[in-house]
């Protein structure tokens, strides 16, 4: 299989991967968690200590979110910026569709806005090394997606240190992973 046709299959299972975190992340939030509040999200430890003493929870979702900030850079890199900005729209749109009714606006809006921002950061980042881009995207993205999702729906930023933590281990987590595509990329 040629080089380029290979580019495209990992792309496609990017963008795949992209829109299936959508729905992951709204159900890991209602029945994913060490705790589930009643009437609130499942929750996560995302670090050993909060302010309080006690681990410092986020909900579940965030989980998925984090990832779906990586493989948007991912989808934009193997299929192209035009693919990755209607990726983000049909993100947006599947986010709206399976959020439960009062998260509706604040998924959707969080989401779209903080695909774009992440995109703002990645475009013009890439050319100068991936690692950095993805790193630096994932943050921006990661940090405007927590502000936005929780103002909207809650109206508190009570989980904000935890939605951003969650959300920065998994982009920290996928970088060894993009360090290897870069390297594999220049070897061949």
């Amino acid at each position: 299989m040629n080089s380029t046709k290979q580019a495209k299959l990992a792309g496609l299972a990017y963008f795949l991967g992209f829109i299936a975190c959508i729905p992951l992340a709204n159900w890991m939030i209602g029945n994913v968690g060490a705790v589930c509040v009643p009437q609130g999200p499942c929750l996560v430890p995302v670090w050993p200590w909060g302010p309080d003493g006690k681990p410092l929870m986020a909900p579940s979702g965030v989980l998925m979110i984090g990832l779906a900030l990586v493989l948007r850079d991912l989808v934009q890199r193997r299929l192209g910026r035009g693919v990755a900005v209607g990726a983000v729209v049909a993100g947006a749109a599947l986010s709206g569709a399976v959020a439960p009714p009062q998260l509706l606006i604040a998924s959707a809006t969080a989401f779209l806005l903080s695909e774009l921002a992440d995109f703002a950061v990645y475009t013009p980042l890439q050319s100068r090394g991936l690692v950095l881009a993805v790193l630096a995207s994932g943050v921006v993205g990661l940090i405007a997606d927590s502000v936005l999702f929780l103002w909207l729906a809650f109206g508190s930023f009570e989980y904000l240190a935890g939605q951003i933590l969650g959300k920065l281990w998994m982009v920290l987590l996928a970088l060894p992973f993009i360090h290897w595509i870069r390297k594999r990329e220049l070897s061949t």
